[in-house]
């Protein structure tokens, strides 16, 4: 029998409540986070922030939206210590630290003076941390140990924010105050390792060559994350890095100050759709009706709850700019209409792309992203030199209102 679309709405709001500690948990770090290096971290500190945590987020890509997503889906209907998951497991394992370290590599030959041996290693070490506990955090979740992994979030956050706090209130510089930040999470690993031994998740998982079946499982995976990387994160990064390079540290932080707005409440929305959303959907594929329902039923309800909770953001935004930021970045207000409606947007859009996701569709997949990235770059090309930051956020809005519109209009003729 169908599931109503009420029943569906009620378990997505069960699922989102389940998670709401550790996502809370893991916004009040970034708003911590970020209200400190903008009052303290100097005049484009909080621009260099975000391109570090970019830098984090690139390193950490392949590993998070392929390796963890593959696991997700892979380990979620296993026993844990049965042979088929001790095979999924340790491949997952396997590739994050070989992926960790080809990553490390890359920074090393092209990161510049900046990146030289000694803080390529301490970095590229200390995401090797950061991402074993992430997928870690993600067996937890995945053999329903949500206790766990809720634990596991308030660490990462405590630690990472406590660790930069420390060292901005010591005086450090803030290249030195961003690397104490990713060395304070990664000492979140003996706590996952502790919380997945008593839980049974590393049972009968010795030093051995994982599994070649499931490497190549896993990798499909990671090659649809190779696409969210290279068109998503890395065409951000360079976005970042040219603004950085053109405009004044002044008038970076005020596009940044709404990009970061924009950041918090994204991982909000991330964290619902990967863990009460994903799991769901993809135990529905071999069920193509009820996903489609469930998938129409969590599309109506995400529509609604974010222009209302999105609309609020932009009725209080100077007061949010002010608390959040400081009063220095109010200006910032004018750039946020567009952010917010291009926002809107690229979540719903979200919804329709981890369908792709959950069916392995890899080359789909693939297509969507390049076909995304290549438009925001032709329209930053055509808006930047005429509007300036504001034709950043504009670009925003209009890439993603084509996109979900575009996806929208798939889902209606499949």
């Amino acid at each position: 029998m169908a599931t109503s679309v009420r029943a569906i709405w009620q378990g997505f709001v069960r699922g989102s409540l389940g998670t709401g500690a550790a996502v809370a948990a893991r916004a009040v770090g970034a708003l911590v986070l970020n209200k400190l290096v903008a009052l303290y971290g100097g005049a484009g500190g909080l621009t260099q922030l975000a391109q570090f945590q970019n830098l984090m987020a690139l390193f950490g890509a392949l590993p998070t939206d392929g390796v963890q997503v593959g696991a997700t889906a892979r380990l979620a209907p296993l026993r844990p210590g049965s042979g088929r998951y001790r095979a999924w497991l340790g491949a997952a394992l396997f590739l994050t630290t070989v992926v960790g370290l080809a990553a490390g590599a890359v920074l090393l030959a092209t990161g510049g003076p900046r990146w030289s041996v000694g803080p390529v290693g301490l970095f590229t070490g200390a995401m090797l941390l950061v991402m074993g506990q992430a997928l870690l955090s993600t067996a937890l979740l995945a053999a329903g140990r949500r206790g766990a992994y809720v634990a596991q979030s308030v660490a990462l956050s405590l630690l990472g924010t406590a660790a930069a706090a420390g060292a901005l209130a010591a005086g450090w510089s803030l290249p030195r105050v961003l690397l104490a930040y990713v060395v304070g999470q990664a000492l979140t690993l003996p706590l996952a390792l502790g919380a997945a031994r008593r839980a049974g998740l590393l049972q009968g998982l010795g030093l051995r060559w994982p599994s070649s079946s499931a490497q190549r499982g896993l990798l499909r995976f990671v090659l649809m994350a190779a696409g969210a990387l290279l068109f998503g994160r890395a065409v951000d990064y360079a976005v970042r890095a040219w603004l950085m390079a053109h405009f004044a540290p002044a008038q970076t932080d005020l596009w940044q100050a709404v990009a970061k707005l924009s950041d918090n409440y994204t991982l909000v929305v991330t964290a619902l759709l990967s863990t009460v959303f994903y799991p769901r959907l993809a135990a529905l594929v071999a069920q193509p009706a009820q996903a489609r329902r469930y998938l129409g039923a969590v599309l109506g309800l995400l529509a609604t709850s974010l222009a209302a909770g999105l609309g609020a953001i932009y009725i209080f935004r100077d007061i949010l700019l002010s608390l959040l930021f400081a009063p220095r970045l109010l200006a910032a207000r004018d750039l946020l209409a567009p952010q917010l409606l291009g926002d809107w947007a690229k979540f719903l859009s979200w919804v329709f792309l981890y369908q792709l996701l959950a069916r392995a569709r890899t080359w789909p997949y693939l297509a969507v992203q390049a076909a995304s990235a290549a438009l925001y770059v032709a329209l930053l090309a055509g808006l930047l030199p005429r509007f300036g930051l504001h034709g950043l956020v504009l670009a925003h809005a209009a890439r993603y209102g084509v996109l979900v519109v575009a996806c929208g209009a798939w889902y209606i003729w499949k």
